[in-house]
């Protein structure tokens, strides 16, 4: 832990620490020497009043937006400023993660100009190591080649996208009469994090490489490709809007094939948004333009993402930057928590042999001031992705169980279950068992009555630490919940790994079973495989009589769904208890 210490302290870039709220925690020895700064004094103020007026109002209007949303910010020029006013050039790069006590963002700043003077003095180390022109111009090739290419991919990079992009809006002067223009297709792979998590960095690079191939295959014949970031790529090329469309919609169709890693067959989906520029492109507007096309592109893609995987849309004029709307609604269901704008609905559930009712599944929504009464697709991946999730979670898991409390106190049906969503980091958060434990305490709940439902991917994000909170919670005697199984990893191996008591079959095999002979026999299996493990099997989105009645004959023990009833308000689904007299 000292060498860490002493690396980070006198590493070759300033480092700094910021919590939840932008504030520093911590900075190294680095940054202090730098810029004069004394360390005691950082501590505790907003790291943007280290920056000049026009670099905070980028950083905190474009910059800590692409950090809130992506989890990091790529090389970016600022200036520092000093104690006495002086200014630093800097390249400053940051990520998010979860730190001990939270969400917290580290900060890289690159002293510019050292960094420059020793660029410069690599590049006249190689002109003195060239011996004649062919070979400084041969040279001079493979650098540019480098530079401008990915080197996991072969792919275009970065600024070998920008150099191209720059290229064709050039040559986009005047209309070529045929409604081809440049434009941006901006790729972004779904469930990468979790193919990369749950099979390794190797399996990871090992998909990219092949869904840079793919998206070659995708494009048409001149189009440049290039890996943006990360699980990000771009196609650009010169085509109308139809032309564009049928582009993203061979993207789609061709990375969604299955992968095979490490003999697991996978399945990455994409998002894809697009924007083209317009022509003619006035010389005035040329310089931007590039960095505006891709931001749109990037924008859109969110925007099709937001609807699920598998989707592309298109920039429209007048669509809203996806990161600040991001931070607006986060900040409001921050407020929204704390005014009590959060409510929970009630799904029943049925016990199919006997047609009563067995337990209920807590849903969260949120009564906004404005926007009315919002499902959880609205807000929920925000939350997940910021932390607010916890503040939420534990929210829910205590006004449920108290739910429950009030139920039994009005003579609700006795032994009724109450289950509870978990998301993949509440389930890595080490307060998870103690906050149940507590909550169940308070209320005077059994903990056999409440169930918590955890998806397979949450599960298979971190297996070994998933496992380790799973024995925890079982321990203290809670049911737990495999939900919307079937649509994730689907491995029969880890319901024998983990402690868990039902297996809830995804709608989407239950709405099809009826019709599609593939997905009764898929729900056949999940029943029988449930029943095979001691496990209850669980039916979700049950909309019609022949649904109910099909797994009834399949021996399913539980379902809900439309049919049985929507999720409704506590009052409307079983009494509350009179007041009783002071």
């Amino acid at each position: 832990m000292r060498d860490y210490a002493e690396l980070w302290q006198h590493a070759p870039g300033g480092h700094l620490l910021l919590d939840d709220d932008g504030l520093v925690t911590a900075v190294n020895a680095t940054f202090t020497d730098w810029t004069g700064h004394i360390a005691a004094d950082l501590l505790g103020t907003p790291f943007a009043r280290l920056l000049p007026i026009g670099d905070r109002v980028l950083y905190t209007t474009h910059s800590l937006p692409q950090l809130m949303v992506s989890g990091r910010i790529a090389e970016a020029s600022v200036q520092v400023l000093g104690p006495d006013g002086a200014r630093h050039p800097a390249l400053l790069s940051a990520t998010r993660a979860d730190g001990p006590e939270g969400p917290e963002t580290q900060i890289v700043l690159v002293d510019a100009q050292q960094r420059r003077r020793y660029e410069e003095e690599l590049l006249a180390a190689r002109r003195r190591a060239e011996e004649s022109e062919a070979r400084i111009t041969e040279a001079e090739a493979e650098l540019t080649e480098l530079v401008h290419h990915d080197a996991l991919t072969g792919l275009l990079n970065r600024p070998g996208l920008l150099r191209a992009l720059r290229g064709r809006l050039g040559e986009a002067r005047t209309d070529r009469g045929d409604g081809a223009v440049p434009t941006v297709l901006f790729v972004d792979l779904d469930g990468f994090k979790t193919v990369n998590d749950a099979l390794g960095h190797a399996s990871g690079d090992e998909l990219l490489q092949v869904v840079a191939r793919r998206i070659r295959c995708a494009s048409r014949a001149g189009a440049d490709v290039a890996r943006f970031a990360g699980d990000e790529f771009v196609v650009l090329d010169d085509v109308a809007p139809s032309g564009a469309a049928r582009v993203a919609e061979r993207l789609i169709d061709l990375l969604a094939e299955p992968v095979v890693l490490q003999g697991v067959e996978v399945v990455v989906t994409a998002s894809v948004g697009v924007c083209s520029a317009e022509v003619p492109v006035a010389e005035a507007d040329a310089a931007g333009l590039p960095e505006l096309l891709l931001r749109r592109a990037d924008h859109a893609m969110y925007r099709a993402k937001a609807q699920g995987s598998g989707h592309w849309t298109a920039h429209r004029p007048g669509d809203s930057d996806p990161g600040a709307d991001r931070l607006l609604l986060l900040e409001q269901l921050r407020s929204g928590i704390r005014e009590g704008e959060l409510r929970v609905h009630y799904q029943p559930r049925q016990h199919l042999p006997t047609g009563q009712l067995s337990g209920v599944e807590a849903l969260v929504r949120w009564q906004h001031p404005t926007r009315g009464l919002l499902q959880p697709a609205a807000f929920i991946d925000a939350a997940e992705q910021s932390g607010i999730i916890r503040e939420l979670g534990a929210w829910v898991l205590t006004e449920a169980v108290e739910q429950a409390v009030r139920w039994d106190a009005a003579g609700g049906p006795a032994g009724l279950q109450t289950a509870v969503n978990l998301s993949a980091r509440q389930l890595a958060d080490p307060d998870l068992v103690p906050l149940v434990a507590r909550t169940l305490a308070r209320a005077g709940l059994p903990a056999s009555r409440l169930v918590l439902e955890i998806t397979e991917t949450a599960l298979m994000t971190d297996p070994d630490a998933a496992l380790a909170s799973l024995q925890a919670l079982k321990a203290l005697g809670v049911l737990l919940a495999v939900d919307d199984f079937g649509t994730g990893f689907s491995s029969f191996t880890y319901l024998k790994r983990f402690p868990v008591d039902e297996l809830k079959i995804d709608r989407s095999f239950v709405t099809g079973m009826t019709t599609d002979a593939g997905d009764h026999a898929i729900v056949a299996s999940c029943v029988h495989l449930a029943h095979a493990m001691g496990l209850v099997a669980v039916a979700e989105g049950v909309e019609t009589a022949a649904e109910r009645d099909a797994l009834r004959a399949l021996g399913a023990d539980q379902a809900q769904g439309y049919f049985f009833s929507r999720p409704v308000p506590a009052s409307a689904l079983l009494p509350e208890p009179a007041d009783v007299p002071g």
